[in-house]
């Protein structure tokens, strides 16, 4: 009652205003100073008291309570928590688990776990042009990392010339501090250098002696663990991962060079080659040395299984641990205690439990496990969120979530962070490698519901594309097929996704992907193309399956619509050029960005930047300064119900920004760059009902909000609402439960 009664009195006012100013024009009126006065009188009092009431309106209106929670992290604050990906690790006898990788967000490149917990990280691997890499070690002592410290142009202080970069070996003590040590470089003198061109590739430590592989330079380089001093090499071809045996001679995983395929070769301490090698395995990751001298190596090739072999004479492999095929076993896709994916670590303790990381493909995100020596499963640790959101499956009352790469199962009745169970992982690469997701970075997910049927849509970053995923459970269970793409023109005469893939793309323009015969990749005979204007706002699909461009143009027509033409017989949405309708722009704006539309109501949400509000500066990524409703769009309709400016950097600072806009229902949700605020609307009138800040579930924090579709809002049949909004920075999706 209370928003009815608000939006009447701002139509009042808007028709009051309107008679005044036609008034105010009569010529004989405008020379009548005492009639201006009493006119301008009576419309300050009546203006006034509408103001009064829609005040009243508006701080009348009771806030929306909310929770806060998340998705993707086993962790949901604090500084220790799962990291983005572990591109390496080294499990200690008593159980500890340290790991390394390029990059975190957060700065935790190098982890720490041990009974189910992150007990620590190694410090300083992030910022001043630093970061991780993927070897990593340890003995009684110390922890050895790889990383890279590149340059910053500080003379003063011990850093690299402008334009090189030094690839190190970096020394902690078991706390995760660094220790330094004599001729030590780096600002505080725990950093060895290996290497100006190649990074470091394996590491493992025997007695006092550390062996580092130097890809670039095809050696095993020895040096004393405790002085660091350099103390022999030895030429190893493209050495990558080291494990050191019972008698003290290593493995090395030898890496494939073109034609000639990955094995793992024998050398004896000094850098001799012993004859034993095994070459009977696809994609070696990482290797180790369980309690009984076994060598443990992580196949990531289609078995996507940990092989033991027995090395006491000629290497025989004696079982294997894991399900065959991995993830892809059984059902494909869903998530098992023995299905593994992407391996990128293995070991054991001294009491034979087994522990295996799997981070997917194309960097999915961190899944690392404890096993018994039986095999059963003891914990799991998961950080698998990074650069994504999440949206919620429309059929299944948002109980069934997608982000790019993972499908979740919620129980609302759980408490915070406890809600979620990780049901699937969605990408197949071995059936499908010309998936869009193994070759790009999509972060930004819609899940549809198309004549009944489940489709995933993904964008990226720049709003460059829109990829389509369709699926079958009985051919390839939780896994998504590459159904079609978009692309958008890049302002040149040249392909719009430089390198080789996909294959056969248009030499020039913009293009959408078919794929007719079903099979996931990309063919001749499976494009259309056009050329358009090249630099995009936003993408929107919505309820029926129409596909909705938003072009950053101020020729009049930014946007385009793509109506479905029907779902063919391999079950890919069709869409064309030919059937692509241009619409006009509503002429407040003139740089659209974000773009949402719903049939059922006829009712349009644009964002961007408006004549009366317009951008200071070229911020990309932005969602502009004000959002419109356009009530019965379809019948042309351009004049909005309301506008409202949202919060937009006006000073060139960009210390306050909207990163996103989401409609559900009832309400308009926005969140902001840097604070990571929900601001929430009335959808019926646009007036703010409700600001939202992450609780103390996920200890009140958030990082930046990097993405166009950094915010998700969906409404379940009980009236509760769903929020999802990307946490890049501590890796994990935050959902806001505003009661309905």
């Amino acid at each position: 009652m209370k928003h009815r009664l608000l939006a009447e009195l701002v139509k009042l006012r808007q028709k009051l205003n309107q008679h005044i100013k036609k008034l105010s024009k009569i010529r004989y009126l405008q020379k009548s100073k005492t009639f201006n006065f009493l006119l301008s009188l009576t419309a300050g009092v009546i203006v006034t008291t509408l103001g009064i009431t829609t005040d009243w309106a508006t701080t009348g209106t009771s806030t929306l309570t909310y929770k806060t929670s998340w998705i993707g992290n086993t962790f949901g604050s604090g500084n220790l928590r799962v990291q983005n990906n572990i591109e390496a690790m080294y499990v200690a006898p008593d159980g500890t688990v340290y790991t390394n990788s390029h990059w975190d967000e957060a700065g935790m490149e190098a982890g720490i776990y041990k009974d189910a917990k992150v007990i620590g990280a190694l410090g300083d691997t992030h910022g001043w042009s630093r970061g991780g890499g993927k070897a990593v070690t340890a003995n009684s002592k110390y922890v050895y990392i790889a990383m890279t410290q590149g340059s910053r142009g500080k003379t003063n202080e011990d850093y690299p010339s402008e334009g090189t970069a030094w690839h190190c070996v970096r020394r902690y003590d078991l706390s995760g501090k660094p220790a330094p040590f004599p001729n030590g470089r780096g600002w505080d003198k725990s950093m060895l250098i290996t290497s100006t061109k190649t990074e470091v590739t394996g590491l493992a430590t025997v007695e006092s002696e550390l062996y580092v592989s130097d890809f670039g330079a095809n050696r095993i380089r020895v040096y004393d663990t405790d002085t660091m001093k350099e103390l022999r090499s030895f030429t190893v071809p493209n050495p990558g991962a080291i494990t050191i045996d019972p008698e003290k001679n290593l493995w090395i995983i030898q890496s494939k060079n073109g034609s000639n395929p990955a094995k793992i070769i024998h050398y004896s301490q000094t850098g001799k080659q012993l004859p034993q090698e095994i070459a009977d395995i696809v994609e070696p990751t990482a290797i180790a040395i369980n309690h009984q001298g076994k060598l443990l190596v992580a196949e990531n090739g289609p078995r996507q299984q940990m092989l033991i072999y027995d090395i006491k004479d000629k290497p025989v492999q004696v079982s294997s641990f894991g399900c065959k095929g991995g993830i892809y076993a059984g059902v494909p896709g869903e998530v098992r205690d023995l299905k593994l994916y992407g391996l990128t670590g293995v070991g054991t303790d001294a009491s034979g439990n087994i522990y295996i990381n799997s981070n997917g493909f194309n960097k999915s995100g961190t899944d690392l496990r404890k096993f018994s020596p039986s095999g059963k499963q003891l914990w799991r640790s998961l950080g698998l969120i990074f650069v994504d959101n999440a949206d919620a499956d429309p059929k299944t009352d948002g109980v069934d979530l997608f982000t790019k790469q993972e499908h979740y199962l919620m129980n609302y009745s759980k408490p915070a962070g406890k809600q979620w169970t990780y049901k699937g992982y969605t990408l197949n690469g071995f059936k499908y490698p010309q998936d869009p997701r193994l070759h790009t970075s999509p972060d930004g997910t819609f899940v549809r519901r198309i004549q009944g049927k489940p489709f995933l849509f993904l964008t990226d970053m720049y709003s460059s594309f829109l990829q389509i995923y369709r699926f079958n459970p009985a051919t390839d269970g939780q896994v998504a097929i590459p159904a079609g793409m978009f692309v958008g023109s890049n302002g040149a005469d040249k392909k719009f996704l430089t390198g080789n893939w996909p294959p056969h793309q248009p030499e020039q323009g913009e293009w959408i992907w078919r794929d007719r015969n079903g099979n996931g990749k990309f063919e001749k005979n499976e494009y259309d193309r056009s050329k358009d204007y090249p630099h995009l706002g936003g993408w929107w699909v919505d309820s029926k399956g129409d596909v909705w461009k938003a072009l950053r143009t101020q020729d009049g027509t930014a946007i385009r619509h793509y109506p479905l033409q029907g779902i063919d017989p391999k079950g890919n949405p069709i869409y064309s050029y030919s059937s692509m309708q241009k619409q006009a722009t509503p002429s407040i704006f003139n740089d659209l960005r974000r773009i949402e539309y719903f049939p059922q109501t006829d009712t349009m949400y644009l964002s961007g930047f408006t004549v009366d509000h317009p951008a200071f500066g070229d911020d990309t990524g932005v969602a502009g300064s004000e959002i419109a409703r356009f009530d019965n769009w379809s019948q042309g309709n351009h004049t909005p119900r309301w506008r409202i400016v949202i919060p937009y950097d006006s000073t060139g600072k960009r210390e306050v920004s909207t990163a996103a806009m989401s409609v559900a229902k009832d309400y308009v949700f926005a969140v902001t760059v840097k604070t990571a605020e929900v601001y929430v609307y009335n959808a019926t009138t646009g007036v703010q009902v409700q600001q939202l800040k992450p609780g103390p579930e996920v200890g009140s924090e958030s990082g930046w909000i990097d993405i166009p579709y950094g915010i998700r809002a969906f409404r379940r049949s009980n009236g509760e609402y769903l929020v999802f909004v990307e946490e890049n920075w501590k890796g994990k999706v935050i959902v806001y439960r505003l009661a309905g």
